[in-house]
Order: structure tokens, then C-alpha cells, then sequence
């Protein structure tokens, strides 16, 4: 698995700028072509603009796996037009309206599984699962309840935060049916999923993320 450390607009958190899929890179519309080509080169994945409410924080505001894509409801009418008419094979594109609106750090998904902050109410969860068209679980992971900001899955492995418990790895494990490993990113940040952007391909990691944690990231997801 390719790995490369990076930042975008002066932050080391890439993960809250993009969402992406196997095939896909979902990026704030106002990224540089530079960020989006490094982003695509290294994660192998077509980049996608999407912005939320005029804002680049398109990892923050949405989640998206191969069968669909679900957004905060904060979106403008034109940012979902403009979505829809982008050439993504009709893959699902939804729109929950709920208070917990950072949906990328609320929600940690892959094309099987989705893990929710257990705060959704079981209509936003019903939401999730048929957008996202997979199984949806409600779970704290290390006393987090933002299971998307605090852990990274995509499908090929799961790296969950330092201050999971060993109860939180084996039950977070068996759902997923991975073994995960326990990390940091960024120096010691337990906010993992918003230090990295990662796919199947590859793991995009903040640029201050050291050389054992980005071993530990990729090890996870391989």
C-alpha cells in the first residue's frame, strides 16, 4: 500500500478536506489542482468537487463509500446540482437533515458497514444505511462517540484510536472482521480519521505524522 504524508491549506488535518472511496475523491471545490492531483495520484481515485455551505471541508461534511454519498444538509441547492451532474455511475447521492451534521465525523464506514455515533435517532440511522446501502451499527470506540473523526476504516483494514480499550478492539473487530491496530496520527493526535485520507490504494497522512504512526496506519489498512 502506497503511503505519503501531506497538508493542505497550512493543515495537517487532510482528512476533514476530503472523502474518498476506491474510485472516488470527494474535495472542497475550491482546492487547489495541485491538492486535488496529489490527492488523486497517491489514492489511484477520480477527484470529485464538492462543497458544503461554501466551505472546503468537504471530509468534515460528508461520507461516502462505493455504493453512495451522504451530506450534511447544510449544502446549497447549486452544491448538489452541481454534484449530481458530475459523472459518478449514478452511485447514491443523499441529504440527512440532523443536528449531528459533521457526518464525516460522526460516521465511519466502508461498502459493508457503517459505524454511527450513537446520538443519531434510528430514522437518521435508517437514513445512513440505505444511502450508504450497508449495515449500520451504533458504537462509542474509545469512549468516542465521533467514530468517524477518531478511527479510520476503509476496506481493506481499520485503524481504531490509542485510548480504545481491548473491549472496544475485539467488539469493533468482530464487526468489522478485521484485526485493528491501535494508533495516533499527527504526533500523538487520537483524531486519526481527520489526520489521513485513505482508500484501498493508498493512506494520504498529515504531514506531521511520524514515521512509526504512518507504519502503524498502513500496516492497519493492509
Amino acid at each position: 500500500m502506497d503511503a505519503a504524508r501531506y497538508s493542505i491549506m497550512g493543515s495537517d488535518y487532510v482528512g476533514v478536506f476530503a472523502t474518498a472511496t476506491d474510485r472516488f475523491v470527494f474535495v472542497g471545490s475550491n482546492l487547489t489542482e495541485h491538492n486535488k492531483k496529489i490527492l488523486s495520484d497517491n489514492l489511484k481515485a477520480k477527484c470529485i468537487d464538492l462543497s458544503v455551505s461554501g466551505s472546503n471541508l468537504t471530509g468534515l461534511f460528508s461520507k461516502a463509500n462505493s455504493n453512495g454519498i451522504i451530506i450534511s444538509n447544510l449544502i446549497e441547492d447549486y452544491e448538489l446540482k452541481n454534484l449530481q451532474k458530475q459523472d459518478m455511475d449514478n452511485i447514491n447521492i443523499g441529504v440527512i437533515d440532523s443536528n449531528l451534521n459533521a457526518l464525516g465525523s460522526n460516521i465511519l464506514a466502508n461498502d459493508k458497514i457503517a459505524i454511527i455515533n450513537t446520538d443519531y435517532t434510528k430514522d437518521e440511522a435508517k437514513q445512513i444505511g440505505d444511502i450508504l446501502g450497508v449495515e449500520v451499527i451504533s458504537a462509542e470506540i474509545g469512549n468516542f462517540k465521533t467514530v468517524g473523526a477518531n478511527n479510520i476504516l476503509t476496506n481493506k483494514g481499520l485503524a481504531i484510536n490509542n485510548r480504545s480499550t481491548d473491549s472496544d478492539k475485539e467488539y469493533i473487530d468482530k464487526l468489522t472482521g478485521f484485526d485493528s491496530i491501535r494508533t495516533t496520527a499527527n504526533v500523538g493526535s487520537f483524531a486519526i480519521g481527520f489526520c489521513v485520507v485513505a482508500n484501498s490504494n493508498a493512506v494520504v497522512a498529515g504531514d506531521s505524522t511520524t514515521g512509526y504512526e504512518l507504519a502503524r496506519i498502513v500496516d492497519a489498512l493492509e
